[in-house]
């Protein structure tokens, strides 16, 4: 059958089915969009993922290091958004294998109806012995992302080998029956094509009480079966990353058995990541999600309250937060959003400052360090602080920007703050040093025999 034949039944067959309807649009519409990609189980997957308004009947990546040589192929998913127009799209995933460290690939995505630009990615380096560097936001709409070009343009020079983007997105994706989502994703293509797009989700994804369009839109590891409840870890050179869903802590008469599912695999993961063989690899931890334990802005979210849910949990349920697995197991560094700001706090545990010393306060600190990164820019604005500046925060600045964290190597971990109001100018800048990572128990006992005049 000639491919004009074949592309006149694919369009019969869509329209009996009801799977293209007449009105939507003059012509059935097979072109890959909103391409994006992400890390699979493991380091030598890649998960490619994209839409078509219209139905394809596979769902093909074509990759190479020269030429587009193998092919990869699985089927499409139908996805209706639930507003008023019950609007159909068609949402793609295909995961790619066995691929070669430090190599670059290029790739399209697609079918024989349609297929997307050619891209590229760089997969990582193996092993453990090499720096990391990531950019890290939350709160990016697709109107307003202030940071957006700046990060497209730093993304294409090379300056990243991932991003993190700690919730919220497009400002909402489910809007306007969907829509608001499609040009939010198409906004990112320029670098979520380039590098994994690692994310949670935040309380701007909600969609009918079940993360619909982030769950049909993003994929990351799953690593357990939790693929409803969105968390996950993944390492990547000496950090161990562990991505957490805060939204089950804030409709907990609804998210109940998740919230307890998270803190047990929590738990486990930490169990896991800091045996003794495994931190002396991959000694660091870095914990993200949307809604932060501490925060010192006017609009006095959960997180300006003493007892903030994803600190302490909900104690008379018997339902812990978060805090004590931080430092139960020696969790380095905790990056939040969901305030319009940033803010870097003093090593801090239950609103006590303990830092490492009075010279250098994250050299070898024996509690968590925390910052939040919530003002990539959104139609929402910057959020105002209050005053005075409360004694655990160290540094806050209302601006739009983004975070580059580099973990250079096993021992020293350097973050900035980057203001776009300010032409990429560097607002803060913190080198979190530790020569051992072990949980703080052991940590605290050494702090307190040398600091006993703070005590």
């Amino acid at each position: 059958m000639g491919t004009l034949s074949a592309k006149c039944l694919l369009f019969t067959l869509a329209l009996s089915s009801g799977l293209w309807r007449p009105g939507a649009a003059e012509l059935p519409d097979y072109q890959p969009q909103q391409v994006h990609i992400a890390i699979g189980e493991t380091n030598d997957e890649m998960v490619i993922s994209w839409v078509t308004m219209d139905y394809t009947p596979s769902s093909i990546v074509e990759f190479g290091t020269d030429a587009l040589k193998t092919r990869v192929e699985s089927f499409p998913k139908n996805f209706t958004n639930l507003g008023f127009e019950l609007r159909v799209m068609f949402m793609h995933k295909v995961t790619i294998t066995n691929l070669l460290p430090d190599t670059r690939y290029f790739y399209h995505c697609g079918s024989e109806y349609g297929w997307s630009d050619l891209f590229t990615f760089k997969t990582w380096k193996s092993g453990t012995d090499w720096p990391v560097k990531i950019a890290m936001y939350g709160d990016l709409g697709s109107e307003n992302a202030q940071s957006l070009p700046r990060l497209q343009t730093e993304v294409q020079n090379g300056m990243y080998d991932a991003i993190i983007h700690v919730g919220d997105f497009a400002y909402d994706m489910q809007n306007d029956n969907g829509r608001v989502g499609d040009e939010f994703m198409r906004q990112i293509q320029p670098i979520a094509t380039l590098l994994p797009y690692m994310t949670v989700p935040g309380n701007h994804e909600m969609d009918f009480l079940e993360f619909r369009n982030y769950r049909h839109r993003f994929h990351m590891p799953k690593n357990t079966n939790n693929s409803w409840s969105l968390y996950y870890s993944w390492n990547m050179g000496p950090v161990h990353f562990i991505g957490v869903n805060t939204e089950l802590y804030y409709l907990f008469t609804y998210f109940f058995g998740r919230l307890q599912n998270q803190y047990e695999w929590l738990e486990n993961d930490l169990k896991e990541a800091t045996k003794p063989e495994n931190r002396a690899e991959r000694p660091w931890i870095i914990l993200y999600g949307h809604r932060p334990m501490y925060c010192s802005t006017v609009c006095q979210d959960d997180c300006y309250n003493v007892d903030c849910r994803t600190r302490v949990g909900y104690p008379y349920l018997n339902l812990p937060g978060l805090e004590d697995l931080l430092y139960d197991y020696g969790v380095d560094l905790a990056v939040w959003a969901h305030e319009h700001s940033y803010e870097r706090l003093w090593p801090l545990y239950n609103y006590t400052v303990v830092n490492g010393s009075m010279e250098e306060p994250y050299t070898n600190p024996p509690v968590p360090v925390h910052f939040t990164t919530g003002s990539a820019g959104c139609k929402e604005r910057i959020d105002d602080f209050v005053y005075p500046q409360p004694d655990w925060s160290a540094f806050r600045i209302a601006d739009y920007g983004y975070t580059r964290l580099t973990v250079h190597n096993k021992t020293h971990l350097y973050w900035e703050q980057v203001s776009d109001d300010k032409a990429g100018d560097i607002q803060d800048s913190i080198w979190l040093v530790k020569d051992k990572h072990v949980p703080y128990k052991e940590l605290w006992e050494e702090w307190k025999k040398s600091n006993p005049s703070s005590l």
